[in-house]
């Protein structure tokens, strides 16, 4: 059910990697709420991590909304406040154009320089 790619090479920890994978095949609505996701334990077999890591994923996973965690029963998505999502994307969006406009005054790039490498990337001539 779930696709998940470790990559041993990222600087991404390996249970933000499947946080932020399973979250996105929740947005994407290939898991819809209600659905049963793997035990940490089945999980963690299956991409071959340790226990604690899937258990850090899912608890991430919990404390943003994602999923409810219900005691012997197992993990479930939850029903998500697309508006509250919205704005809470909007919010990382933020932040990491935060960094980059502070990199590129580090760096000396003017502001329509930068302008213009989010627009040519916006376009997606760069992805």
């Amino acid at each position: 059910m779930l696709n998940i790619v470790i990559s041993l090479t990222s600087s991404e920890p390996i249970y933000e990697q499947i946080k932020n994978q399973i979250k996105q095949q929740i947005l994407l609505g290939f898991i819809k709420p209600g659905d049963a996701l793997p035990s940490i334990r089945m999980l963690a077999k299956e991409l071959n991590v340790s226990v604690i890591t899937t258990k850090r994923a899912y608890e991430e996973l919990e404390k943003e909304g994602f999923v409810i965690t219900t005691p012997a029963k197992g993990t479930f998505v939850a029903e998500i406040d697309r508006e509250k999502l919205s704005s809470l994307g909007l919010q990382e969006i933020e932040n990491d154009l935060k960094a980059a406009v502070k990199k590129a005054k580090t760096l000396g790039v003017d502001l329509q320089s930068l302008l213009q490498i989010i627009e040519k990337l916006y376009k997606g001539d760069e992805l």
